[in-house]
């Protein structure tokens, strides 16, 4: 969810110019390690995700919205979330989907600990390590974190997961 449906990254960029008084361009972050995106302060905005709001009013990813109403009209789509690590992720995640993406019902979420648990035939994450145990098809949404990795099949957005997967 986060950093594919949600913009985590635009969220963290967003509270880091509001607390620091320091605009980070996104771009900046590519290639980066975590502890290396923001120029001081990197244990503080680590932080932030265990402030109450933060899941409940990401951004949405453009395009996200359209085309997940279709793919759910083709597919058995399920949004799968490793939530569990953060307090107020899960209460705060669920009123997100449903607010943003009321076409999904609440049996279609599934809050985890490990994505290992999920088996189908397609995933499409931010993160390689949980694509990396999936049985489907792998499909990496591009994020800051993860333009190192190539050995897996790339989005860049909404529009090429439409391309992808409803052409």
């Amino acid at each position: 969810m986060d950093d594919v449906l949600a913009d985590a990254t635009g969220q963290l960029i967003n509270l880091y110019e509001k607390e620091f008084g320091v605009r980070v361009a996104r771009e900046s972050m590519n290639h980066r390690e975590d502890r290396e995106k923001f120029p001081a302060h990197n244990e503080a905005v680590f932080q932030f995700v265990f402030r109450k709001g933060f899941f409940r009013s990401m951004p949405v990813n453009e395009h996200s919205q359209q085309v997940m109403k279709k793919l759910n009209e083709k597919y058995e789509v399920f949004i799968v979330s490793s939530a569990m690590e953060f307090p107020n992720s899960l209460i705060e995640k669920l009123e997100w989907l449903n607010e943003h993406f009321p076409f999904l019902h609440w049996k279609q979420f599934v809050f985890c600990g490990k994505k290992s648990i999920v088996h189908g035939d397609y995933m499409i994450d931010d993160l390689p390590h949980n694509l990396d145990t999936f049985n489907g098809e792998k499909i990496l949404f591009t994020a800051p974190h993860n333009m190192q990795y190539n050995h897996l099949t790339r989005v860049n957005g909404w529009l090429e997961v439409e391309q992808l997967l409803l052409k």
